[in-house]
Parts: C-alpha cells; structure tokens; sequence
C-alpha cells in the first residue's frame, strides 16, 4: 500500500483510473473510494469492505451539476444543497435510469455527496467521474480514526495523508420525505429551517 502525500494528488487520481481503492479523509471521517464507471473498481471496493453488494456505497461529487447527471433533484433539495453542501451532509436521492446497473443495484435511489475540500474536488475533477465514498473500516467495524489503522486492516491500494475536520459522521437525509436517516452535524432543525424559507419565497 502506499502512502501518497497531499501534493501528489496525480498518484491518487493513477491508481483510482486503475481501478484501485483508496482511502482519504473528508470533512467527517476516513473514507474508502473507487471510481463509479468501473465494474472491477466496485467490486475490489466490496471486497475490501466486505459487505453485501446490494448495500449500496454513497456517492461523492465535485460540484452540483454532477449530482444532476446522478439523480432527479428537485427544487427544495437544490435548496438544500445550495445551503449545507460542500459539508457534512450526505443526501438520498431517485437516481437516473441510466446508471450502470451495480450502483445501488435494486434501489430506485442513491445516496449523494459533495467534495468538501479542495484536494478531494481536484481528485474526483482528475479522474473526470464521481467516485464511491465509504467509511474506512471493514463492515461492522467501528470507522478507523487514523491511517496506521487503515493501513494495517485494510488491504487497498493508497491512502492520502490527510486528516478529517469533524470526527464524526455526516448527518444522512433522504429528500424524497425530508426525514433523517442518520443524525449528523447537520440537524433536522436546521434542514426545517431551509425548507421553511424556500417554502416562503415560493
């Protein structure tokens, strides 16, 4: 495995276009991820996380208009993006027909996220497609909170040396009800809060 440093952000992007898997910190926790368009990456990502294929692996985006290319986005969860995204929020969201069939395989939605730092936006701009982002850590296993850990219980390909902001992981909303899924650093009072105001300006 090898350790890329964050000004070699080029040999993250090699290894990801090789189908490789690799680890980085967002702005809640080390995150494992592999390009989208890849059958071979997908499947090299289930095995390292070791969890069933139809568990679906969010999904992490350089800028909103990836996300459109994605999913169905309506007016209020454009609202809502516009408001807390870049940051800890991760959104689910009908997909495209269009998607190759492995992602979210079985489920009419995906789950979206936005690049929170630059380094991960210049990766994912670098490779030219959104990548799979999961928590660093075998399923069922607590998250990993620093990469000698990563790197010794996890079998991939590089990890970027970085660190996350929030140690903890983002708040999960599935637009389609406006009901949170997983609470977060994003609280359902603050989404009210957006869905409130849009509501007025409408």
């Amino acid at each position: 495995m090898k350790i890329i440093y964050k000004n070699k952000k080029e040999e993250a992007i090699k290894l990801l276009k090789n189908n490789g898997v690799i680890a980085i910190a967002t702005d809640t926790v080390y995150g494992l991820c592999a390009r989208i368009n890849s059958k071979e990456a997908f499947d090299k990502l289930v095995k390292v996380k070791g969890r069933p294929k139809e568990k679906a692996f969010p999904i992490m985006c350089a800028n909103y208009k990836e996300m459109e290319r994605l999913a169905y986005i309506d007016k209020q969860t454009k609202k809502i993006i516009e408001t807390f995204m870049p940051g800890p929020l991760t959104i689910i969201v009908n997909k495209k027909e269009d998607l190759p069939s492995y992602i979210s395989e079985g489920k009419e939605s995906v789950a979206l996220r936005m690049a929170t730092s630059k380094l991960l936006k210049d990766i994912i701009d670098g490779l030219g497609e959104a990548i799979f982002m999961t928590s660093a850590n075998i399923s069922g296993e607590k998250e990993y909170q620093n990469i000698e850990e990563i790197a010794n219980k996890l079998d991939i390909d590089g990890i970027i040396d970085s660190k996350p902001t929030f140690q903890e992981a983002s708040t999960i909303l599935d637009c389609r009800n406006m009901s949170i899924i997983r609470k977060g650093p994003i609280s359902i009072k603050d989404i009210n809060k957006v869905i409130k105001e849009k509501a007025h300006e409408g």
